[in-house]
């Protein structure tokens, strides 16, 4: 349930909210993403007025999405790589996936503790959000956070997902560029890594290339430099480099930040860039009926009077969960007939 905080956006003057966020005030920005994070339905109906009016001033930034393995390092590669974007005069926004806890509801939100330097910095700004259950660990509102922060000025926007895992699709489909970062000693990661990983990702970068793991790095790069070259790329104008770093020292970064470039140029060139982006947009669209009908879906009355018959029975084994779900829907009004097989 939103609190009063939330409760007192919702009133909020839309034109003078967006005035606010344009004018890149952080108490408004952090408002306004609150506001579409919100579930109550007077704060959705604000939300969409206000998404509306920043639409014009946003979609100019560079997107990238960053995953990795648990332990890769991927806070410390998004601070070092913020801190050297921001001191390069670009104004950088973080938005950091936190894993939602499925009994408790509760999320980690520890990026501003592992992130504290960037947190800091007066061009940077860092949003952890709650995964909230949906699929693939990405915000619900992580697409509409994209665009504040834009209309707000920022124009390199970091989106860092929970880990490799069903995230990767999800964030891969709603940026420009997507980075996955890895560890030195490629052999035992190489066994279990996905092909569809390797099939989404526009880069690959082996993090912790410093001290002792600098060879085993740079070893690490030609493996995933030669499985590449088994894969189609997600564009036929771009084959996926790969690079090593260090997030702790700073080698490496200003690279990957050029390769990024190149992309956005090479993309952009064919056409491709503005082409991912329309496309993406009407993913959006897609994406948000299917989760706005789970919403409808689970709280409707007729439907929760059905769910205690058909879920026994189920559970129980006397009715097929095709025949089930048919009937689900059919009290829900979106299908036609009894729902028997």
């Amino acid at each position: 349930m939103p609190g009063e905080g939330a409760r007192r956006i919702a009133i909020a003057d839309v034109g003078a909210l967006a005035d606010a966020v344009r004018a890149g005030h952080r108490a408004t920005l952090a408002r306004a993403i609150t506001l579409v994070e919100s579930r109550h339905p007077d704060h959705r109906r604000t939300a969409d007025q206000l998404l509306t009016t920043l639409l014009p001033d946003a979609g100019a930034a560079t997107r990238i999405g960053i995953t990795g393995v648990p332990g890769v390092g991927k806070s410390t590669f998004i601070e070092g790589f913020g801190r050297m974007l921001t001191r390069s005069g670009h104004r950088v926004a973080v938005l950091a996936v936190d894993p939602t806890s499925a009994r408790t509801g509760g999320s980690i939100l520890g990026d501003k503790t592992r992130m504290q330097e960037l947190g800091r910095d007066p061009d940077a700004y860092i949003r952890p959000s709650p995964t909230s259950g949906v699929l693939g660990g990405v915000a619900q509102a992580t697409r509409e956070s994209m665009i504040i922060c834009e209309a707000a000025g920022f124009d390199v926007i970091l989106v860092e997902t929970v880990g490799v895992g069903q995230s990767e699709t999800e964030v891969a489909g709603m940026v420009d560029f997507f980075l996955a970062l890895m560890l030195p000693g490629a052999g035992d990661e190489l066994q279990g890594i996905k092909k569809g990983l390797l099939e989404l990702v526009d880069m690959i970068a082996i993090n912790k290339a410093d001290g002792a793991t600098a060879e085993a790095a740079g070893r690490a790069a030609a493996e995933y430099r030669r499985a590449l070259e088994i894969i189609t790329p997600a564009s036929p104008a771009w084959r996926p480099p790969v690079e090593t770093c260090s997030a702790l020292t700073g080698a490496g970064l200003e690279t990957i930040w050029k390769r990024i470039g190149d992309h956005r140029r090479t993309l952009g060139d064919t056409g491709e860039f503005d082409e991912r982006r329309r496309a993406q947009r009407v993913r959006w669209m897609w994406s948000t009926i299917r989760g706005q009908l789970m919403h409808a879906l689970d709280h409707d009355q007729a439907v929760k009077a059905i769910l205690d018959q058909v879920e026994p029975a189920v559970a129980e084994n006397r009715v097929p969960p095709r025949v089930a779900a048919a009937r689900v829907l059919a009290a829900f009004g979106s299908i036609p007939g009894s729902g028997t097989a």
